[in-house]
């Protein structure tokens, strides 16, 4: 059985560090020793599962059909969340396999691709519920005036100094429901947690994208001010 692999990360940061990949490559590496399977490629794409146009899986589905291979994915939703996106890929007349299904037939894609569309749903509409809760409450989200105290922190002013402090206790105040939804769906690492944030259009205090070390942070942060 001949293989072309094919892996997705949403993001540049985690396609540089590996974060997503190496789970993903394991997973791979797994079944293709299970199946003593013969991996002819493989092609990684950096782009959001929102967005359709994949050139590296062009080339992958192009790659599988002129060898007669199967595409091989470790997860379904490294694909998209998309159901029409999937189901038209079921129907393309590709042949390909995921890992953590990979005895799926064409209707369990299509259900495994309208749940996955759901969840993807789901998140959005967990994240604008959670952040209208922080408004009925009163809470003012975002901090426009952040850069700002963190420049007069800088400097060793002391009033400033606890002003960027408490600008950052709210910071981690707003994103509280966030990251109470972000656990309850079972992601508990913080890699995960980072990429959850990011997916959602979070940003950190300092306006920038979420890593496993800003997220220990801003944990830190929620402990001492709970």
């Amino acid at each position: 059985m001949k293989i072309v692999v094919y892996r997705r990360v949403s993001t540049a940061k985690q396609g540089q560090s590996g974060l997503g990949l190496d789970a993903q490559a394991s997973a791979i590496s797994e079944y293709v020793h299970r199946v003593n399977a013969q991996v002819i490629a493989t092609f990684t794409e950096v782009e959001s599962g929102k967005v359709n146009a994949r050139p590296e899986l062009a080339k992958a589905l192009h790659l599988a059909k002129v060898t007669g291979a199967t595409l091989c994915i470790a997860k379904l939703d490294r694909l998209s969340r998309n159901a029409a996106f999937l189901l038209a890929l079921r129907d393309s007349g590709a042949r390909f396999v995921c890992c953590d299904m990979p005895d799926a037939n064409d209707l369990t894609i299509g259900v495994m691709a309208l749940v996955a569309q759901q969840e993807r749903e789901a998140i959005a509409r967990r994240t604008r519920e959670a952040l209208a809760a922080c408004r009925a409450r009163g809470t003012k989200l975002g901090n426009p005036n952040g850069a700002e105290a963190l420049r007069r922190a800088a400097k060793g002013n002391g009033a400033s100094v606890a002003a960027a402090r408490a600008a950052a206790d709210q910071r981690a105040a707003d994103l509280r429901p966030v990251l109470e939804d972000i656990r309850a769906a079972g992601i508990a690492t913080l890699a995960g947690i980072a990429e959850q944030l990011n997916a959602r259009g979070m940003l950190t205090p300092r306006a920038g994208r979420w890593h496993a070390s800003s997220v220990a942070n801003l944990l830190r942060r929620l402990e001492v001010t709970a």
